[in-house]
């Protein structure tokens, strides 16, 4: 049989300790075994990872590389606000052209698939929408984009919103979240959140409980209205900082109510150690939800971005392996199977919160792929690996070249 491609000596993620040829035609594999005897261009990945690319579930294209139109003094609240602001002046070509910046960063960075939150309300309108469903359309040869609007400054609260929401799924949107902890009534925007998700038939992800201060939280209203409409496996919550701050026991109580409900965590290192603890002048607390604990427990888990270059996050450059990384670091997660699980969180823990079903390296799949400079998912967040190349459908999308040391 010939094949399109055939990558040589691979190790695939999750199997490393087997080495495997892949063959793929059509835009799909076709055949994974050892020594595979068939004709074909040929590449040979020397025993390096393969993943089936990165998959990012919570991200803000809509609003990154704003800095130089913020100011911020490091708080939530005045980021919220500083976009606010900002947004009233943003064009579908400023939106169109910041986004697509960032976007191309993650391809060549080996993400394959993204969800991003996009605001939609009275002073945005549904300008930032309408730039990010033509940046799904314009980009799908290398990722598939997933876009979930949201009212980020509330919703019962805020007069039209809810009217912006709907014309934004009736246009294409993918799915709805929420900003509870911006509405004059959180519990009543997670009622109309879930009411319009059933209307439309779409999964849901909320911004949620995102501060150090565990003495109320939303996450359990969440959860009973998950059970309520029997939604489980359709709900997703990102930050949840509050589950930094509980003791052992609590945690461990909240983690299996999540699993129990099937409400999956996405946890945003980079935003979350930015931002929380502002109002600590020494011993100032992490505030990164540990996810590690609550995999322990069954909850779907991922690592995201959130957000790159403006008030929330002041940095980044769209790396999951970089976020993993991270991650790891806050958490204090050394060991080896710590840090494949802190892989998993940015590859097929993540296509599971995002429910893809076609998210693997198996015969009869999508050739979707990404090769790491290493050989274990432990080697590539302990190293931070660089993405040599991808493949997006059996073609290529990227290639990063390694460096070159240039001895005398």
């Amino acid at each position: 049989m010939a094949f399109d491609l055939i990558l040589r000596n691979a190790r695939i993620a999750g199997e490393e300790d087997r080495v495997v040829d892949i063959g793929i035609s059509g835009g799909r594999f076709a055949a994974i075994e050892a020594g595979l005897g068939s004709e074909g261009p040929e590449q040979d990945l020397g025993g390096r990872l393969v993943v089936p690319g990165f998959v990012e579930t919570h991200i803000h294209l809509d609003k990154s590389c704003i800095l130089d139109r913020c100011a911020s003094d490091g708080t939530l609240a005045e980021a919220i606000a500083g976009v606010a602001a900002a947004k009233t002046a943003f064009t579908e070509a400023d939106v169109y052209a910041r986004a697509s910046r960032t976007l191309e960063r993650a391809i060549m960075q080996g993400t394959t698939h993204i969800r991003t939150h996009v605001e939609v309300d009275p002073r945005v309108d549904l300008r930032s929408f309408a730039a990010i469903r033509k940046l799904k359309t314009d980009y799908a040869w290398a990722v598939d984009l997933e876009i979930c609007v949201f009212p980020q400054e509330g919703l019962l609260n805020d007069p039209g919103t809810e009217d912006l929401l709907v014309a934004a799924l009736e246009q294409g949107a993918d799915l709805i979240g929420g900003c509870p902890y911006t509405d004059s009534d959180p519990h009543g925007q997670i009622d109309r959140i879930f009411a319009i998700a059933r209307q439309y038939d779409v999964d849901i992800d909320f911004h949620l409980d995102f501060d150090i201060d565990p003495s109320r939280m939303d996450l359990d209203e969440v959860c009973r209205q998950t059970e309520r409409h029997r939604m489980g496996g359709r709900v997703a919550i990102g930050h949840v900082t509050k589950l930094s701050a509980l003791p052992p026991a609590r945690l461990a109580e909240v983690a299996r109510r999540l699993a129990d409900a099937g409400v999956a965590v996405t946890v945003l290192p980079a935003t979350d150690l930015f931002l929380m603890g502002r109002g600590h002048d020494h011993n100032i607390p992490r505030g990164v939800s540990p996810a590690h604990t609550l995999l322990q427990h069954g909850v779907t888990c991922s690592l995201s971005t959130n957000n790159v270059l403006n008030p929330f996050t002041p940095f980044g450059d769209a790396s999951l392996v970089r976020m993993a990384n991270l991650y790891a670091n806050i958490a204090q997660v050394g060991s080896r199977s710590g840090m494949a699980d802190c892989l998993d969180m940015v590859t097929r823990r993540s296509a599971r919160l995002l429910n893809k079903a076609d998210y693997d390296i198996r015969p009869g799949l999508p050739a979707d792929l990404v090769v790491l400079d290493c050989q274990d998912r432990a080697q590539a967040v302990a190293e931070l690996a660089q993405p040599l190349f991808g493949l997006k459908r059996g073609r290529r999308s990227f290639t990063r070249p390694l460096p070159e040391l240039h001895r005398p």
